[in-house]
């Protein structure tokens, strides 16, 4: 008894750290129906309501129009404020990666250069505080992206608010994804080697190993085979349409070659990720009926002759020309950019382009790319109740405020662990000054 009078304080201390640091408890499935009245709703397809009705009732959108439309349920006065879809951030690692320097809690990618078994759906972590912190901006869906190798295998969409991945889940398995190779390299500086651009001798060589592969697998799901081979069956959804291909390419010839080479394989769809040249190949991307997914706008440019504020304005460029775009929040540092996705359309604003077209590359665009424009991306009777109201211009980093959020209809929390140390630190500045 004495003993764990000692310990008495260790377990009260030890408790109350578990609980600073648990996971936001996912909000419990919708109960009445909900009523949103007096916002702007921006509905996520280039139309704006104003002093807008939005009704939904078991996790779908009921009812949606001006003031006149009758309200149902717990009314949510939005007035003077704006109500957005949910934001959807495309070709993330969000939920595989906590802690890069801790190799325990990195699961984005497997040994292995042609892997499209790896599904990254497994290794989400819905409990994630990165995860946690996007949904405070807005951003409450993601395409989860594995790494590494040729093929890096399949992706899946989630949503921001669950227990785990089977809970997450809003579209399984959705694309296989390929990092196409490079036609040209640089040396290897750190061996004293150049800095400069050469031409990759291997380049012919490593595209017919992807051909060797695929031709295989096609040639695999035509027959009844004995045994089971899992890297051909992976894949067999890009033949049968039920699959997109992503291709992660950059350059005029190396996106050009991909999707030739796709469409000759028969590959149904393609979407192309990154694509920093892709404002070179417009006439052909039409053609192909191509969607592309652009890189991260807030950067610079790649080589020195290119324009100062090309990143800035390539969705601008390739939406003019017809093309179908959504926003990367780039590479694998989008864990920590992912939650400024807002403010990368908002940088598009800047170049030009009209606010709700900019809306749509992070909303309808986003859905149309990832297959879940039937539930997801805008604001339309009979579509998920995944949106949220903020105090003012969501691509604007001064007025996107979040004061409530839903995803299903479930009013989520916009607590995490950033707003729990806002506020801790703001207490103590107050603290200060008395």
């Amino acid at each position: 008894m004495k003993n764990i009078h000692k310990r008495l304080p260790l377990i009260l201390l030890f408790l109350i750290s578990m609980h600073i640091n648990a996971q936001q408890t996912p909000a419990l499935p919708q109960k009445g129906a909900f009523t949103i009245q007096g916002a702007t709703a921006h509905i996520g397809n280039g139309n704006v309501i104003e002093s807008s009705t939005i009704v939904f009732e078991n996790g779908k959108i009921t009812a949606i129009g001006t003031t006149s439309t009758a309200a149902k349920g717990t009314i949510i006065d939005a007035s003077g404020k704006h109500v957005y879809p949910g934001f959807i951030v495309t070709n993330s690692t969000l939920g595989l990666v906590e802690i890069d320097a801790v190799r325990a809690s990195v699961d984005d990618n497997e040994i292995g250069s042609i892997i499209p078994n790896v599904r990254s759906l497994i290794a989400y972590n819905a409990e994630s505080k990165i995860v946690e912190s996007m949904r405070p901006n807005g951003v409450l869906i993601g395409q989860i992206v594995p790494r590494g190798g040729r093929i890096t295998g399949t992706s899946s969409v989630v949503q921001f608010d669950a227990w785990n991945w089977e809970d997450a889940v809003i579209k399984a398995d959705d694309a296989i994804h390929m990092n196409w190779p490079n036609s040209f390299s640089r040396g290897r500086w750190w061996e004293g080697e150049s800095r400069a651009y050469s031409p990759n001798k291997n380049y012919i060589e490593e595209i017919q190993k992807v051909s060797y592969f695929l031709k295989d697998a096609l040639a695999y799901g035509k027959t009844t085979p004995n045994e089971i081979n899992l890297l051909f069956q992976s894949v067999q959804g890009l033949f049968s349409g039920k699959q997109k291909l992503f291709i992660h390419a950059d350059g005029e010839k190396e996106m050009i070659d991909a999707i030739t080479f796709a469409k000759e394989l028969g590959i149904k769809e393609v979407v192309l990720v990154g694509g920093y040249e892709a404002y070179k190949i417009t006439e052909f991307l039409k053609q192909h009926n191509i969607a592309v997914i652009a890189g991260r706008t807030q950067s610079t440019p790649k080589f020195e002759d290119d324009d100062y504020d090309l990143p800035y304005k390539m969705p601008k460029l390739l939406a003019d020309a017809g093309i179908l775009v959504a926003l990367d929040p780039d590479g694998r540092m989008e864990r920590m950019n992912t939650r400024n996705l807002p403010f990368y359309a908002g940088q598009v604003v800047g170049q030009g382009m009209d606010k709700e077209e900019a809306l749509k590359m992070i909303t309808s665009n986003a859905a149309k790319i990832l297959g879940i424009d039937n539930d997801y991306g805008t604001l339309e009777i009979g579509k998920s109740a995944t949106l949220f109201i903020s105090d003012g211009d969501a691509l604007d980093a001064r007025t996107n405020l979040i004061s409530k959020a839903f995803i299903d209809g479930r009013e989520i929390s916009l607590n995490s662990h950033h707003t729990t140390l806002y506020h801790r630190y703001s207490e103590k500045y107050k603290l200060q000054k008395n």
